[in-house]
C-alpha cells in the first residue's frame, strides 16, 4: 500500500483546488478560529508541521506570529511556494532539519493522522521546542474516524441519525473518505488511531496536556453538533 505521504501527492492538485476556495469547508467557517484560540501570543519562532498549502501560517502571520513552514508532499510544498512566494522545508515531520530548541511554539493542523510515523513526528516538535515550548495540534477526532452516521429513516431529521462503529474504536487502521462539495470531489486518506495513541506519543515525547477540545459543527441542526468532528489540544514541553 502506498504510504500516506504517497497518496497525498497524488491528491495534491485536488487539495490545492479545494483549499484556495474561500468558505469551502471547516477551516474557514469556524475550525481555523477555534484552533487558534488555544494558540499562546506570538514569541519566538512558530514551525508548522505539515503545513499543506499553507494556509494556516497565512492566517498566522498577519497575527504576530514568525512562522516556518514543513511539508513533506513535494506537490503541496511547490504549491504552498507559489502561494507564498516565499520558501517552505519539504522534509518529513517525523525527521525534521531543524536544530533542537529553535522554536517555543510547534502547530500540526489536521496534519498527525495523515503522518505515517506519528510517535516519531510528535517526538521531533517535542525536539525543536524550548524547555516550556508549547505544541498545538487538530485531529480528526477519532471516534469520527471510528465510525459513521447510517442513513436517515423516513422522516427522521437528519440531526438524529444513529452513529455506529461497526469494527474496533481502539485498533488503529488506514481508511479514506471521498467527499464531493461543490461538485469538486476530494479523497481523504488517514490512518484511524484512538486517543490514547496521540497521548502515549505525547507523553512519551515529554509533553503535558495543558488544554483538550472537542470541536463539532456549530449549526444545531447538523448531525455533527452532537458528535466531534475534530479533537484540537495544547501540550507543553516539560
Amino acid at each position: 500500500m502506498p504510504s500516506l505521504r504517497e497518496a497525498w501527492d497524488r491528491q495534491g492538485p485536488t487539495w490545492t483546488a479545494w483549499a484556495r476556495i474561500p468558505g469551502h469547508d471547516s477551516f474557514t467557517q469556524f475550525h481555523g478560529e477555534r484552533f487558534f484560540s488555544l494558540l499562546p501570543p506570538p514569541g519566538g519562532l512558530t514551525v508548522d508541521l505539515g503545513a499543506g498549502v499553507g494556509r494556516v501560517a497565512r492566517a498566522l502571520r498577519p497575527r504576530g506570529y514568525d512562522v516556518v513552514e514543513v511539508e513533506g508532499s513535494e506537490f503541496l510544498a511547490r504549491a504552498n511556494a507559489e502561494l507564498t512566494t516565499g520558501s517552505v522545508i519539504r522534509a518529513d515531520a517525523a525527521r525534521l532539519p531543524l536544530r533542537a530548541g529553535i522554536a517555543d511554539l510547534a502547530i500540526a493542523f489536521m496534519s498527525m493522522h495523515d503522518v505515517d510515523e506519528m510517535p516519531a513526528a510528535i517526538a521531533e516538535a517535542a525536539r525543536i521546542l524550548v524547555p516550556g515550548g508549547r505544541f498545538a495540534m487538530a485531529l480528526v477526532h477519532p471516534l469520527n474516524s471510528a465510525g459513521r452516521f447510517e442513513q436517515a429513516a423516513s422522516g427522521e431529521p437528519e440531526r438524529d441519525r444513529r452513529f455506529v462503529i461497526d469494527g474496533s474504536y481502539v485498533d488503529e487502521r488506514r481508511y479514506a473518505d471521498d467527499v464531493v462539495r461543490d461538485g469538486l470531489p476530494m479523497r481523504f486518506e488517514s490512518m484511524h488511531r484512538p486517543l490514547e495513541s496521540y497521548s502515549r506519543a505525547l507523553e512519551d515525547a515529554g509533553f503535558a496536556v495543558e488544554a483538550l477540545h472537542e470541536v463539532c459543527e456549530p449549526s444545531p441542526d447538523d448531525k455533527w453538533s452532537r458528535i466531534p468532528l475534530f479533537l484540537d489540544l495544547r501540550a507543553v514541553r516539560r
